[in-house]
């Protein structure tokens, strides 16, 4: 679909997805059930990492077979969705190639649908299943380009059902309080933000192992990776972006290794490289990845320096919101620490906060600190306790949000609906685009939606 199209149904299409947002919220037939006592029939498609253990095993584990009932596993390698089953405890769920993906929806009638493939097919299963007549969960990023975020607007208006992105970073305690005192003005109106997040060698090199390395499959890291940050900023901020300017390059991983193999079992220079990954030691991978490469040739420990690697390791991205919000961003991938870095400034004072998820040099802090400095005032220190599971406690409240029914209320908006996954992925689009072009980019030419001022 062409930009003259875009606009041609551009109208049609905004007053359609208002429609939608507000028949989604009657029609979310998740919260309903959940709050009735009635299980929610529950499919899903992608059988990875994230599928099995986020979405699938925690389930399980966390008492959830009370909520939901799993009515289907879909996925290109029947091997990983044997595994699914029995780590998961489904021994007599149904399982379906992802070709027989519209068949195990006519068949299982599923409530709702979670998307886990990889990103470049997300906009594929949603699109089926919104024209099946079922809700989606889907993982982030919602998709990779503008194109497949255009027809997944166009599906949600066009069908009336809901799609819901899992943003679990918004849940976490850290997060949220961050949001709470933006929200109270506790630095009055937010002027400008400094964002920067920092991969370790060992969790930032394993996007480069694995199918995210290629922009076919993940959009790059300024799209799967990044996606989640510029929804937190998106959140943040209250506004939605304008315009996008970025650089970025390949400069660490990829073709500029000094040697290289096809993975790391069968690599002649496990000895001297200091990226070798032996995944032999890790039960849950060996029984997932290398026990079912012959189906589909897939090596979950690909080389880091493999030449054909073609997404960027170094970004910088400037962001312009609607509301004249300015923001710095930037994503490392080699870093000897893992964390971030964020500064909100404001017309009464400064937010920040320098988050240390994982560093060699001491024990992580029991809390998470924000500092609120006034700008005729002292600097008060704020303690977060961190939660309980995974990302830092937000998987098990948005896992209670999306299967128990709890906290619908949502006083801090953290549930993120269609828009918010699209204009999530937009920024990281439109870095990618401006990245390859040298020009900044308006996020109104990209699709059909008009970014707004304000989202409050």
């Amino acid at each position: 679909m062409n930009r003259r199209n875009f606009l041609k149904t551009s109208g049609a299409i905004a007053g359609s997805m208002m429609a939608a947002s507000a028949l989604g919220k009657t029609l979310d037939t998740m919260a309903q059930k959940a709050g009735t006592g009635k299980k929610i029939r529950y499919a899903m498609v992608g059988c990875g990492h994230r599928g099995t253990g986020m979405w699938g095993k925690k389930l399980v584990d966390d008492g959830y077979k009370q909520y939901i009932d799993f009515v289907g596993l879909c996925d290109t390698n029947p091997g990983r969705m044997d595994y699914a089953k029995r780590v998961m405890n489904i021994p007599d769920c149904p399982t379906y190639s992802s070709a027989d993906f519209a068949k195990m929806l006519k068949e299982t009638k599923p409530d709702v649908v979670m998307v886990t493939t990889p990103d470049a097919t997300h906009s594929d299963f949603i699109i089926c299943a919104l024209e099946a007549g079922v809700n989606v969960i889907t993982e982030k990023p919602m998709t990779t380009d503008e194109a497949k975020c255009q027809a997944i607007l166009d599906a949600q208006a066009r069908t009336g059902k809901k799609v819901t992105v899992t943003f679990n970073y918004r849940y976490s305690p850290h997060r949220a309080k961050l949001y709470e005192l933006i929200r109270a003005g506790e630095i009055g109106e937010i002027t400008s933000v400094d964002f920067h997040w920092y991969l370790d060698t060992k969790h930032g090199s394993d996007y480069f192992r694995r199918w995210h390395a290629y922009r076919k499959n993940s959009g790059s890291l300024l799209v799967h990776k990044s996606s989640h940050h510029f929804d937190l900023l998106n959140w943040w901020i209250g506004s939605e972006p304008e315009e996008v300017f970025s650089y970025g390059a390949l400069e660490f991983y990829g073709k500029n290794g000094k040697f290289r193999g096809e993975n790391c079992r069968l690599c002649s220079h496990k000895s001297e490289c200091d990226f070798y990954f032996d995944i032999t030691k890790e039960k849950r991978m060996m029984e997932m990845f290398p026990a079912n490469e012959s189906y589909d040739g897939y090596f979950r420990d690909g080389c880091v320096y493999r030449e054909n690697i073609d997404i960027f390791d170094k970004m910088a991205v400037q962001i312009r919101y609607m509301n004249k919000v300015q923001v710095s961003y930037s994503l490392t991938t080699y870093s000897p620490y893992e964390g971030y870095r964020i500064a909100f400034n404001g017309t009464k004072g400064r937010l920040e906060a320098w988050i240390k998820e994982r560093q060699p040099w001491e024990e992580a802090e029991d809390d998470d600190v924000i500092f609120l400095t006034k700008n005729f005032g002292k600097r008060k220190v704020i303690r977060v306790q961190q939660g309980e599971g995974g990302h830092g406690g937000a998987d098990p409240l948005i896992h209670a949000y999306l299967f128990k029914g709890e906290n619908q209320a949502d006083p801090l908006k953290q549930s993120a609906d269609v828009r918010a996954g699209a204009m999530a992925i937009l920024v990281g689009v439109a870095a990618r685009n401006s990245i390859d072009s040298g020009k900044p980019v308006k996020i109104a030419d990209l699709t059909s939606l008009k970014p707004k001022e304000s989202i409050l």
